[in-house]
């Protein structure tokens, strides 16, 4: 592979993350506890591209305009159409419903403060804990995608006796129950991180 194919890695892991989601929306129809497995592993793989395209770029010193407009976009779109189907099959869930839909906001209005920003030329670096934040986003979607019925078929379906009938009803409650505390704490961390946007996008707006 020449070093100019080489160079295109990052776009083609972005435009990956863009064509994983529909197929993530499919996943979701799947019948029986095999779906969550399905659309944990999708985001899963997803997420990791996320980091990969970023990186890669970077050490490759192979950044685009492509991938400058459209991983962010793909980020955005991964994140927020996985809250709306976890919101669609658990419509009387809170603990989905409600972080989930801060989650959505501020990745919004964010998104539009970022493209006034851009046009008026002023960068608001990406900080330290907004990488957590992502980090700690991704993690609990991806648990609260595998859920109870992804957790109990993995270790029903693939260890089989190999886990003991205690320990693995311990350790789908503790998935759940980590996977809940990880999403309700991304959306404590999205509203922290979106507030050095807003400062800087109110205090421009009003010169």
């Amino acid at each position: 592979m020449s070093p100019k194919h080489i160079k295109k890695i990052p776009n083609f892991l972005t435009t990956m993350r863009l064509l994983i989601i529909p197929l993530l929306v499919l996943a979701f129809y799947i019948p029986g506890m095999l779906s969550s497995v399905v659309t944990a592993s999708l985001f899963a793989v997803a997420s990791i591209t996320d980091y990969f395209d970023g990186y890669l770029a970077r050490l490759m010193k192979a950044q685009s305009d492509f991938g400058r407009c459209l991983d962010p976009v793909a980020d955005k779109l991964l994140v927020i159409v996985a809250i709306v189907m976890l919101i669609k099959f658990n419509p009387n869930n809170p603990w989905i419903l409600f972080p989930g839909l801060i989650i959505i906001t501020r990745e919004v209005l964010v998104s539009g403060l970022r493209e006034y920003l851009a046009e008026i030329s002023i960068k608001v670096p990406v900080s330290i804990l907004a990488k957590y934040k992502t980090a700690v986003q991704m993690f609990a979607i991806g648990g609260l995608l595998l859920g109870d019925k992804g957790s109990t078929y993995i270790l029903y379906q693939w260890f089989g006796g190999y886990v003991q009938a205690d320990l693995k009803i311990i350790i789908i409650s503790a998935i759940e129950l980590i996977a809940r505390f990880l999403f309700i704490l991304a959306s404590f961390l999205t509203v922290i991180t979106g507030y050095a946007y807003f400062k800087t996008g109110f205090k421009n707006m009003d010169n």
